[in-house]
């Protein structure tokens, strides 16, 4: 019989030391746990109070970058949170999405996310508030950090953000014209990737000053079939500016995380040649995850694929807890494995799944 009503004890307090191990195919006491984001439905579920998501205290990152995202949920939420599913580490949104603004009629710098720039003069309007958004970051990097110290607690943290890419095709051109730019104005996309580019250096460089334990840059740059651009255009443009991103982390010996959704095959080998470490989260509709495990389980840690569909949000906690033991089988040896589902814990998963989840990565998940 699965348990699907309360936590069941777990071996091995959260210990960030327990992630980067993973990260480097080390051996570990058990497999790590580790999510992006649960949704605040969950989070008040098990603190018993509401607290935000694990994005954003007042937001809703599901609804973009448009969205007022507010504060981080404030550490001392998170890290009970942690603490009571087993999770080594916290992640906050570092900056997502490149800072563009626009300035209201009062003159104050608001998001500028609707789709509309379609041609140079259009792009030359955007102000870019890099100094703004890495404040921030400085900010509540050093607020989860003095919070883990007065703790003792061995939590770490990381910062999420980087989508080169995304930011464009979602929010600032829009999907439809940005490809059409990549052939008819590509010079106007790469000098916006670059300037994307040259803040998420600094913001990559700001992580690892203030003492993050890894990074984790993301950009959903694939559909289920294949990348959104051609491998050979990716590798021009995008590739070395990825590779700049992670590169003041991995000179500094930092762990590198990167998630995309879809099928990103073309680009794996690109990725383990800039540093990566942990590949997430290995979409579920374009990966098979066996094969990953072949083709790169001994060059890279794998996270992710337990998919939020079925069996999380549509089956039975029997159906999870032998998915969450499948998964186990194949992924666990060798220590190269943290469990994660394959987008983030959304509250239309029942709370009794996520239960169940997290029971059996506890249950298999022991070395």
């Amino acid at each position: 019989m699965v348990n699907s009503k309360t936590l069941d004890p777990y071996t091995g307090e959260p210990d960030v030391g327990r992630l980067l191990a993973t990260f480097k195919r080390q051996a570990v006491d058990r497999v790590p746990n580790f999510e992006v984001l649960y949704e605040d439905q969950h989070v008040e579920k098990f603190l018993g109070k509401f607290a935000g998501n694990t994005l954003s205290y007042g937001g809703d990152p599901a609804k973009g970058a448009d969205a007022e995202q507010g504060r981080p949920m404030y550490p001392e939420e998170y890290l009970d949170l942690c603490e009571m599913v087993g999770q080594d580490a916290l992640v906050f949104d570092a900056g997502l999405w490149t800072p563009y603004r626009r300035k209201d009629e009062e003159g104050n710098l608001v998001p500028a996310y609707k789709r509309d720039v379609k041609t140079r003069a259009d792009y030359e309007e955007l102000i870019l508030d890099s100094d703004g958004q890495i404040a921030n970051l400085k900010k509540y990097l050093k607020e989860y950090k003095d919070a883990i110290a007065k703790r003792n607690s061995k939590i770490g943290v990381s910062g999420l953000y980087g989508c080169i890419s995304q930011t464009l095709y979602e929010f600032v051109v829009g999907m439809n014209d940005f490809m059409m730019m990549v052939y008819e104005d590509r010079d106007l996309i790469e000098e916006m990737l670059e300037e994307s580019t040259v803040h998420f250096v600094k913001t990559t460089q700001a992580l690892v000053d203030g003492g993050a334990d890894f990074i984790w840059p993301a950009d959903d740059i694939a559909f289920k079939t294949g990348l959104f651009i051609p491998p050979k255009l990716m590798k021009e443009m995008w590739v070395p500016r990825m590779a700049r991103i992670m590169e003041p982390a991995v000179n500094a010996g930092i762990p590198v995380m990167f998630h995309s959704d879809g099928k990103i095959d073309d680009i794996v080998e690109d990725l383990i040649e800039m540093g990566l470490d942990c590949l997430n989260p290995m979409d579920p509709y374009g990966i098979d995850y066996a094969d990953y495990k072949k083709r790169y389980g001994d060059r890279l840690c794998l996270s992710g694929n337990v998919d939020i569909e079925f069996p999380l949000s549509k089956g039975t906690p029997e159906d999870v807890d032998a998915d969450v033991k499948k998964h186990m089988d194949t992924l666990k040896p060798g220590y190269g494995y943290v469990a994660t589902v394959s987008h983030s814990v959304v509250n239309y998963i029942p709370h009794e799944n996520v239960i169940a989840y997290l029971n059996a990565i506890h249950k298999y998940g022991k070395y």
